[in-house]
């Protein structure tokens, strides 16, 4: 079952939160509802980056891969070169 690797967007604190999940939409609006504490203040949420991977163990790594890079620059980079696809 294919996982994704998503990267939202939040105008009202300019931050950028990095997650996995089966189920983007169902995930974003668990976001957007408040019932997520990590993103509950930082509403509404927007998705501008999302990466579809085979399994939930890839999703995983790369999730965490994107973490680890704690680069703004790169996040931007990237969001950047998915959409002039």
């Amino acid at each position: 079952m294919p996982h994704f690797v998503y990267i939202l967007y939040s105008e009202s604190r300019d931050h950028f939160y990095i997650g996995s999940t089966a189920d983007v939409q169902q995930r974003i609006s668990r976001h957007n509802a408040g019932a997520t504490s990590s993103t509950k203040t930082g509403r509404p949420w927007v998705v501008v980056y999302t990466k579809t991977l085979p399994t939930k163990t890839i999703a995983l790594i790369r999730e965490n891969q994107l973490k680890r890079k704690k680069s703004r620059v790169y996040l931007e980079s990237l969001i950047r070169n998915s959409e002039s696809r």
